[in-house]
């Protein structure tokens, strides 16, 4: 129980559930099937459903004539809050009593009673008494009222009227009341009462029914008394007590502070019943924005003006997983262990449902690839008060052979320059457990890759959602991006073989970081696929001096992702370092780093990006950093600014909507290897005559596709040389 004292105000909220009624209970959750598809519909229903609530209370009719009816104040309310949730409500207000009219005969004839229905939110007891007193005056338990016995009649046709000479507004003892401006408040709610106007009974009641509304009455009874100077008309009040505290139960995560702020303006003012709802509302409006399965369900007034506030708050009692059919829909038995998309769960036992919580969840689960629809159905679960929930899933095909084309960036001569095929098998959900298994061929006219890839995106017995990732590969890629252009017009490959395991985690929200380590088998062979360990410049192909380099590379790597749209912000930085666990491998560190950023400006998107590197000690020369091309500087082939131990990239552009999925671009990119191209081994830059630094400036337009934006771009650059560029996919 967490007790918050303010200027003399108790806020009360207690953690120790106190459950009503199991009928109060079960009406909150009658209606929860109908919430599975948006929550948005829900909230929005929920909010109309109080409006018609409280206005239902405003055009109740109660039974006819002749017909008494005990003062049931809940079961009135009651019956009209099914509207907002369910059959049985649990909320009751201890303010409501009935509002019946009596007429009475003074020669004993019958009594009619005309009951009417409550015309407020909040209304209590409105009796209106016209009665013919005796000729003589007497006072009654103390009260200065002198009623008529005999004297004028009173029809009973409602539409008859009555001359009144006075209205006063006056306690239910019939005394002045002690606080003028309550009394003010009652007399500005009335609209036909008026000193020296006739009245009809409708009228009257009418103005009753707009005291109650004000809401700083919990009675009102209308008393006519006939004086010398005519009829008196009294209305005869109870004011509502002071608010002086404030009880929550039940409010396990409605924050105190906020109930708090809902009510604070109340304190030590008599308690209005608008004020209340509108204090009610906000309290709901809170659950609703959140989409947390929440609502007021009771308040009442205790003794000494302790307001006392009832939450119903639905607990999540038990998650289950339903597999369905594909085709049929119907319930079937999954492949996936339930296991497996339970964990990828932030909804949990034992908290408040939040509309919006599940509806990530699916987004969660749908993320892991192997499901084709997901959804959850909230339920009652049965008579507690709580909220079964089921995750219908749709299971993909695990499996199956696939095969495409590519471009290769590193080619750029030759009728076929470029064009890669593909053939892979791939397996989403190994042994049921999102396990990922890929096996692919890539080949083209020079280019072959042959990839094995085994990946669990989340290691079983981990809370913090690592993943692992284990990689063997063999490759061929032309060297010409440092080592071509050669005057014999040979050409010469880089053949790697490559084995690694990573490990993944995110660590903070929007950023992941990566460790791994990884073994490189590497070396040149020329077009007859012999070893070499030069070029035709007599430049060094290997760093060991051997037909091959060695290296045992320690990874480390942290990456920021903004939103995930194309354009949105992302940093990443790299490190790798050489590990000479033997004397003949390679030792140094390369670093490296990314940034983009894109800006909305009108229709158009403003995009712009910036990449570098440096390393350190002996490395391979074929493994320098390569300027030019493509994904680098437009306008230039690919390598041919420059390559070295460092470099930096930076690239402009403006891309507007021209139609449908095609958008034209306007950029320009810039790049240089900071003066080192001569520090790589055997220079293979400055062997070249390539100038280290440039530009490149020009427009393309792009179109949206399933394998992401192709891009056709013109550039030149700044040798005043023209170039098209042909891109598949986001530049790096």
């Amino acid at each position: 129980m967490h007790d918050h004292h303010q200027d003399d105000v108790r806020f009360s909220s207690s953690s120790i559930r106190i459950h009503s009624p199991s009928s109060k209970e079960h009406s909150l959750l009658t209606n929860l099937k109908s919430c599975s598809k948006t929550f948005v519909s829900q909230l929005s229903n929920t909010r109309l459903s109080l409006n018609q609530m409280f206005e239902s209370l405003r055009n109740r009719h109660t039974p006819p004539r002749s017909v008494r009816r005990p003062n049931l104040p809940t079961q009135m309310l009651n019956s009209v809050t099914q509207l907002m949730i369910g059959k049985s409500s649990p909320i009751s207000l201890s303010l409501i009593q009935s509002t019946q009219l009596n007429w009475s005969s003074d020669s004993g004839d019958e009594n009619v009673e005309i009951i009417r229905g409550l015309n407020s939110p909040l209304l209590c007891c409105a009796s209106l008494s016209l009665t013919r007193p005796n000729e003589s005056t007497q006072s009654v338990e103390g009260k200065d009222m002198i009623q008529q016995q005999k004297g004028h009649s009173v029809s009973r046709n409602a539409e008859e009227r009555v001359l009144i000479s006075e209205v006063l507004v006056r306690t239910k003892d019939g005394e002045e009341l002690e606080r003028k401006d309550l009394e003010m408040e009652a007399l500005a709610a009335l609209k036909a009462c008026r000193a020296n106007s006739a009245l009809t009974i409708r009228e009257v009641q009418e103005d009753v029914h707009r005291i109650i509304e004000s809401g700083y009455f919990c009675s009102c009874t209308p008393v006519a008394v006939d004086t010398r100077d005519g009829i008196r008309l009294m209305f005869q009040v109870e004011p509502n007590q002071e608010f002086r505290g404030l009880v929550c139960e039940n409010a396990n995560v409605l924050p105190s502070k906020f109930i708090q702020e809902a009510f604070r303006d109340g304190f030590g003012k008599v308690i209005n019943i608008k004020r209340l709802e509108e204090a009610i509302t906000s309290i709901n409006g809170w659950y609703m924005e959140r989409g947390l399965f929440g609502i007021v369900s009771d308040i009442d007034t205790l003794s000494g003006g302790i307001v006392r506030l009832q939450v119903a708050e639905a607990e999540v009692n038990n998650i289950s997983i339903r597999f369905l059919d594909r085709k049929t829909g119907e319930p079937t038995k999954g492949k996936t262990s339930p296991e497996t998309i339970l964990r990828q769960l932030t909804t949990k036992k034992g908290q408040v449902y939040s509309m919006l919580q599940g509806k990530r969840d699916v987004d969660t689960v749908l993320a892991m690839g192997i499901m084709e629809d997901v959804s959850i159905i909230p339920q009652p679960a049965g008579d507690t008060g709580k909220v079964d929930l089921i995750m219908n899933c749709v299971e993909r095909p695990s499996g199956g052979f696939s095969a495409g084309g590519g471009i290769s960036s590193g080619i750029t001569s030759g009728p076929l320059s470029g064009l890669i095929g593909s053939f892979a098998y791939s397996h989403r959900n190994l042994f049921g457990r999102n396990q990922k298994l890929n096996v692919s061929l890539e080949r083209g006219q020079i280019d072959s890759i042959f990839r094995i890839n085994y990946t669990d995106p989340w290691i079983e017995g981990d809370d913090k959602r690592t993943s692992r990732s284990i990689m063997v590969q063999n490759s061929r890629t032309p060297g010409n991006l440092v080592h071509g252009n050669q005057p014999d017009n040979s050409s010469l490959t880089i053949g790697r073989v490559t084995a690694g395991i990573e490990y993944s985690r995110p660590f903070r929200p929007k950023w992941s970081g990566t460790a791994g380590l990884i073994f490189q088998h590497a070396g040149a062979r020329d077009e007859q696929g012999n070893p070499i360990i030069k070029d035709f410049y007599s430049s060094p192909l290997t760093a060991s001096g051997k037909t091959h380099d060695e290296t045992l590379l320690a990874k480390l790597e942290s990456i920021y992702t903004g939103s995930g749209d194309r354009g949105s912000t992302m940093f990443a930085f790299n490190m790798e370092q050489g590990l000479p666990v033997l004397p003949e491998w390679l030792c140094f560190n390369r670093v490296t780093g990314r940034a983009r950023k894109g800006i909305h400006i009108g229709p158009a998107r403003f995009l712009f990006s910036l990449s570098g590197g440096h390393v350190v000690g002996n490395f391979s020369p074929h493994e320098a950093f390569v300027i030019g091309g493509t994904n680098s500087v437009r306008g230039y082939e690919e390598g041919a600014v420059g390559s070295g131990r460092s470099y930096v990239v930076g690239s402009g552009e403006m891309s507007f909507p021209v139609r449908g999925p095609v958008e034209g671009v306007i950029f320009t990119d810039y790049g240089t290897d900071l003066g080192s191209g001569s520090t790589v081994p055997g220079d293979p830059a400055g062997a070249r005559l390539k100038p280290g630094s440039g530009y490149g400036y020009g427009l393309g337009v792009r179109v949206d596709s399933p394998l992401g934006p192709l891009r056709l771009e013109y550039a030149f650059n700044d040798q005043h040389a023209g170039r098209f560029h042909f891109g598949v996919g986001l530049r790096n």
